[in-house]
């Protein structure tokens, strides 16, 4: 899926730090974890959510039938290219996806370059030019029964959907998409966190490794 992208092309910095796992599993509590303990203007935080292709041209009700848990639903180029200028030291507009409306919006998010760039999202270690892109992959390991609640709340509650349409969403594409994309490509991960941010020891080993990293950048 994508063009690869040779190691050797690699540069020092940015630190480039992949989050992966299953819907709700925990990465974002796992990514806040590592904002909190970098300085901001040390880190640039990109999740995968922002790139959802644009399909305006679409009805709601037709966007709203659409498989998003399938690689093709991202525009996964455009972050490669986004994580490529961020690592010459160039900034980037990062879409900005409503999720209300299953469209992106008319503004974007400028992120300015940084010697750590964080990538989230539950696809970005089945995109292989995306992966060797990553210097650190960590993989959050959550039961399956414990992500579906956890997306049942989220999405009800901050996305306004209703439980049918969350529980019909699952069965037919969350599920089947996390059997063949999302869970085959831990097997990518340096480091598995079982329960996620809330996995003390992981997370004081992952950030100390990061501090470690930046310091003998310089």
């Amino acid at each position: 899926m994508g063009q690869g992208i040779s190691v050797d092309q690699l540069t020092p910095l940015p630190i480039v730090i992949g989050v992966a796992g299953g819907t709700a599993s925990g990465k974002t509590t796992v990514s806040e974890q590592i904002l909190a303990c970098i300085s901001p203007h040390q880190i640039a935080f990109l999740q995968h959510d922002s790139y959802y292709r644009e399909e305006s041209h679409l009805s709601l009700a037709e966007r709203a039938t659409r498989n998003y848990d399938h690689p093709q639903s991202l525009d996964t180029p455009l972050l490669v290219t986004h994580l490529l200028s961020l690592r010459r030291g160039e900034a980037v507009d990062v879409p900005i996806y409503d999720f209300a409306t299953y469209s992106r919006r008319a503004e974007s998010r400028r992120v300015d370059a940084a010697p750590v760039v964080l990538v989230e999202g539950i696809l970005i270690f089945a995109e292989r030019a995306l992966r060797e892109l990553m210097d650190i992959r960590i993989f959050v390991d959550t039961d399956a029964d414990i992500r579906f609640i956890r997306r049942l709340r989220r999405d009800m509650f901050e996305r306004g959907r209703s439980l049918d349409s969350v529980v019909e969403q699952y069965l037919k594409t969350v599920r089947p998409m996390h059997l063949e994309f999302v869970e085959p490509s831990k097997r990518y991960a340096n480091v598995i966190v079982p329960e996620g941010g809330r996995n003390q020891v992981a997370m004081e080993m992952i950030i100390s490794r990061v501090q470690k990293l930046l310091d003998e950048a310089g």
